[in-house]
């Protein structure tokens, strides 16, 4: 089919949604684009994963750490829209297909060949209330019957009426952003959302989906709006074990997971894609299991030896794989120097170069990640020449390499601030190997954080495990994450409490997810900017 009159119906029903939606009262507080999980969760929820999602997502970029708050400033590309509007008709496509219609059609046309607007309102209502995750003004659900009914004359078929009308919804902005409205509290100054967009915030923190039939009957009956319904919801969205799909999404965004690892096969024949989807497979699987099914402490994240592996990784840790499952728990011994998520082949090749190690990539991201303290980037004239000469005869390990490159006062400031823990690592390569020496000298892991010091990557995962600013900045991002707030901006005042009930609940992240998300804070917003007032001064005319 000519995508161009798709195009062309898609891009008038949007503008006339979004014109629709300007309500004065509740006001539009939020716009927030649905990540690529976001999205094909959202879809496989709504209408089965028998529907396939194919197509290019517009990217997003980092914003406090975080992939998440950027999804509060990012617009949509007209080559984006493009893609989008393509997605959105290939799904309305494979809804009405004869071979789907069945089973997620609520109703059947009088007359297949012919148009029925009974029927195909009953259709937009049903999946207008999942897509835009609130029910249809009287206005969007007439706009999208009529074209139903237009195109069916048309054509001769009600089910091609219905499939533009369903692709309308898809591509429209209220599907694919998450349009969140505030209402104002009893005071008058404060504002907090409405039941709907409270009933998304929570379903995408926890479920990292659109909300379900029962969060959105919460949200109808005003049952969101109580401190009691909230913590209700809450308790039955995190009993499911979709909370694990939930805090994987929220882990792999934290940790950075979607860096894109390039290794030079030369150097590591080792490394493949499988190893890389392995290795973040590792870490997710790794966290969920330590903070959701066993239930222990955060921390212990950083000191754990305890891991699942599969055969791939088994080769890059140089481990026995004698098992005939797929994956398997593993306990690397102590004298392995193996200290939980930090050196893992994720964490260790994410931060590295392509053909060697970087301990100042590493620092620099342990300082981020987990502490919540960003290094400035290098100014452009940096000369990275010392460093980068790996058979330099004289300085063999990059420790000797960093040392002379920081004797430069320009550079001296950031690397005296992120090399040193990121040389605790250097006794494991680019893929995570273990390894002794470099180039013929052996390596030194000694190193220090905030004047405390430790040796290699156990005395630096035991230095961060009972570091304060790391649990402060796992909460303090999750309430990022949650909100789409940028991070690096935000209030202490905002933050600390979470911060006191996750200390007093000895880290335990359930009680941290709890907290955050049945707090007022969680829903609150900003009070619209005051409008200027009306001056003679003002209402003078300017230039000729």
């Amino acid at each position: 089919m000519n995508m161009k009159p798709v195009l062309a119906v898609l891009c008038l029903l949007v503008a006339t949604a979004g014109a629709a939606a300007a309500e004065p009262a509740p006001r539009l507080a939020g716009m927030r684009r649905l990540s690529e999980s976001e999205y094909r969760n959202s879809i496989a929820d709504i209408f089965g994963r028998g529907i396939d999602v194919q197509g290019r997502f517009e990217p997003d970029r980092r914003v406090g750490g975080l992939l998440s708050a950027s999804s509060a400033i990012l617009s949509i590309t007209p080559a984006g829209f493009e893609a989008y509007a393509k997605m959105a008709d290939a799904i309305a496509a494979q809804v009405v297909s004869p071979s789907h219609r069945g089973a997620l059609l609520p109703c059947k046309p009088a007359d297949p060949k012919a148009a029925d607007d009974a029927c195909a309102g009953q259709v937009i209502a049903q999946y207008g209330l999942m897509l835009f995750r609130r029910p249809l003004t009287p206005a969007e659900s007439a706009a999208r019957v009529t074209l139903a009914h237009d195109i069916a004359l048309k054509t001769g078929d009600f089910h091609t009426g219905l499939r533009y009308g369903l692709a309308s919804l898809l591509a429209a902005p209220d599907f694919l952003f998450r349009t969140e409205y505030a209402l104002p509290e009893a005071d008058g100054k404060s504002w907090s959302l409405d039941g709907y967009s409270r009933a998304s915030r929570l379903s995408y923190l926890l479920w990292d989906s659109t909300p379900d039939a029962a969060l959105l009957k919460a949200a109808a009956n005003g049952e969101l709006n109580r401190p009691d319904g909230v913590a209700a919801q809450v308790d039955r969205l995190m009993a499911s074990p979709r909370l694990a799909t939930g805090m994987s999404a929220f882990y792999a965004d934290f940790l950075e997971l979607d860096t894109q690892v390039v290794k030079d096969p030369t150097f590591y024949p080792k490394y493949s894609d499988a190893v890389a989807a392995s290795a973040r497979e590792e870490t997710l699987h790794s966290m969920i299991d330590l903070t959701l099914t066993r239930g222990e402490d955060l921390r212990d994240l950083l000191t754990t030896r305890k891991t699942y592996i599969n055969r791939p990784l088994a080769a890059v840790y140089g481990v026995p794989y004698n098992f005939d499952s797929e994956w398997v728990p593993y306990e690397f011994p102590p004298e392995s120097e193996r200290s939980g998520i930090l050196t893992q082949v994720t964490f260790l090749s994410l931060f590295s170069h392509p053909n060697r190690s970087s301990p100042t990539k590493r620092g620099v991201a342990l300082m981020d990640i987990f502490l919540c303290q960003p290094t400035p980037n290098p100014p452009p004239s940096v000369d990275f020449s010392i460093v980068n000469d790996i058979n330099n005869p004289t300085l063999k390990t990059v420790r000797q390499r960093l040392l002379a490159h920081a004797t430069n006062p320009t550079c001296a400031g950031c690397h005296n601030r992120s090399d040193p823990i990121g040389l605790a690592l250097e006794k494991f390569d680019s893929i995570g190997q273990y390894r002794d020496s470099e180039n013929g000298d052996p390596i030194d892991v000694s190193s220090s954080l905030q004047g405390k010091a430790f040796v290699g990557a156990t005395g630096l995962g035991q230095a961060l495990h009972d570091n304060p600013n790391f649990p402060a900045c796992f909460a303090r991002k999750m309430f990022a994450y949650g909100t789409g707030a940028d991070a690096a901006l935000m209030s202490p005042g905002v933050y600390r409490g979470f911060v006191t009930a996750f200390s007093a609940a000895n880290y335990r992240v359930p009680a941290l997810i709890k907290t955050l998300a049945t707090s007022p804070q969680f829903f609150s917003v900003p009070p619209p900017a005051p409008v200027p007032a009306k001056t003679a001064l003002n209402d003078v005319k300017k230039g000729p």
